[in-house]
């Protein structure tokens, strides 16, 4: 299907980009959302002018209507502008979300973002366990749990110690990984 063969090369761009460069650039992103959005439009007068079926495109295209793409952008972007304003993520990874929402809609858009935080935050989690290593992560943790049982409150990290928290999270891989989950149908073996 040639519009989930474009979306896969749009998202792996920006994965590409995102773990050499750690950005995501707006050219992917706009570019996708523009295409999308016009895909869909076109597809929508052809069916509005009864050229061709709606069924016909979904099947060789992997067309959805103009409403659903809309709603889609609108649902993942709007999700994604809610993390962007309580947690640290990128404006780039607000983009990529908003565009899958418009290439896949709003049901696979945002079930493709569900996999994106789970595979990341998974990602996220080994990549901290490599970096502290297991041992340690686990000590310093009862040690902060004790302190605060001790003290009766939460004993603030040093700066060190947070900066060995916050690794560098790569979303667009994460999200690749999420649109193959949905787009090929994996979540039935998976979850």
């Amino acid at each position: 299907m040639p519009v989930t063969i474009l979306l896969f090369a749009l998202v792996l761009t920006a994965a590409a980009t995102d773990l050499a460069r750690h950005k995501i650039y707006n050219w992917t992103t706009y570019t996708g959302i523009i295409a999308a959005l016009t895909l869909s439009a076109a597809g929508s007068l052809l069916v509005a002018g009864r050229w061709v079926g709606q069924e016909h495109l979904r099947q060789t295209l992997g067309w959805i209507p103009l409403s659903e793409s809309l709603l889609g952008f609108a649902a993942c972007g709007l999700l994604m502008l809610v993390c962007f304003v309580l947690f640290r993520i990128g404006g780039g990874d607000v983009k990529l979300i908003a565009m899958l929402g418009a290439f896949m809609g709003p049901e696979q858009g945002i079930e493709a973002m569900l996999w994106t935080f789970a595979i990341g935050g998974c990602a996220g989690l080994i990549v901290l366990i490599w970096r502290v290593g297991p041992l340690r992560l686990c000590l310093r943790t009862f040690r902060q749990l004790l302190w605060s049982l001790r003290l009766g409150h939460w004993e603030p990290l040093t700066e060190a110690e947070r900066a060995q928290l916050q690794p560098p999270l790569y979303l667009a891989p994460c999200a690749l990984a999420g649109v193959a989950i949905v787009r090929l149908g994996l979540s039935n073996f998976i979850a």
